[in-house]
């Protein structure tokens, strides 16, 4: 709900806030060692520090799998090598769960997961990205060049890599969704305000039929959105396994984002398409809802799966 309302104002600190308390933080209070909680998590829940999660690289895209940065393993550290790519809150953030492949024989299950402080020497910063959309969050590489963490910074144990950052993005789609929920109902909010005051035929373009239906289809997607997003978030509370309802919250809540952010420009006409309202700024937020933390492709995919292993 907190995402949600703060997307509804602003998507990009929306984006900040889920990435820093469910990819940064969630996995270090399941994973991590309560030493090192004291260290990485404690600092972090003010507002004053952020973390960031570094799963992605330039080649690897969806398969999350093909790790080719990696972790050689010495007497007192492990050396990290290669480049994670579309990083949020790259720029701000003071700490980095980053996963390295170290052990390219086991492929996914030679993937470890590690804390790494920000700024510390083998590390830096690609360009900020320049986006369509949450403009105001930085995205960039973080490049990784014979950077020495020290063996207490490994993150549960070797090779949990992949099954940390899998559990950890079911969680985290559960933020992108009360995101998206946040930039679908603001859409909503800017539709009917300005149908409500924009005349034409010499009345309120709300009494037209048309724009009625608009709005309608408007409120059904975003409502049974977010009544996904709300189950989900239930079953994470509960404890209990929530991986097929975070998939589908994430699904319909960042298509509804798109379909109301849309509309609206559609019910703004001309005024939608300029910067003196936010509709537009709505339609090109809404956009990466559908691409990051799993694309809508691979949230069918896992619905699928997991449907299907049900009636297995």
């Amino acid at each position: 709900m907190a995402v949600e309302e703060i997307s509804r104002g602003c998507a990009s600190t929306g984006v900040i806030v889920s990435v820093n308390n469910s990819l940064y933080l969630g996995p270090i209070l399941k994973y991590a060692s309560e030493t090192q909680k004291e260290e990485w998590v404690t600092p972090f829940c003010d507002g004053t520090r952020l973390g960031c999660f570094a799963l992605s690289e330039p080649g690897n895209g969806s398969d999350a799998g093909a790790a080719s940065c990696t972790a050689k393993e010495e007497s007192d550290c492990f050396i990290l090598n290669g480049t994670k790519a579309w990083i949020t809150n790259g720029y701000e953030a003071e700490a980095a769960i980053v996963f390295a492949t170290t052990d390219k024989q086991a492929k996914h299950k030679g993937i470890s997961a590690f804390l790494v402080p920000k700024p510390t020497e083998g590390l830096s910063l690609g360009k900020k990205e320049d986006k369509l959309g949450i403009r105001a969050s930085s995205t960039c590489n973080l490049i990784l060049e014979n950077c020495r963490i020290p063996k207490g910074n490994l993150l549960g144990k070797l090779g949990e890599g992949f099954k940390i950052a899998m559990a950890t993005l079911d969680s985290g789609r559960i933020g992108i969704a009360s995101q998206a929920l946040g930039i679908a109902q603001a859409s909503v909010d800017c539709a009917v305000e300005y149908a409500k005051q924009r005349k034409s035929f010499g009345a309120p373009i709300s009494s037209l039929q048309t724009i009625q239906i608009k709005l309608a289809d408007m409120e059904t997607r975003l409502h049974s959105a977010r009544l996904l997003t709300w189950h989900a978030a239930q079953l994470q509370s509960a404890g209990v396994k929530f991986t097929k309802e975070a998939a589908m919250a994430k699904l319909a809540a960042s298509e509804a984002a798109t379909f109301c952010a849309h509309q609206a420009i559609q019910v703004l006409g001309g005024m939608g398409f300029v910067t003196d309202m936010p509709a537009e700024r709505h339609y090109r937020d809404a956009r990466i809802t559908e691409i990051y933390e799993g694309t809508s492709e691979i949230q069918r995919l896992v619905i699928a799966g997991n449907l299907l292993k049900e009636y297995s």
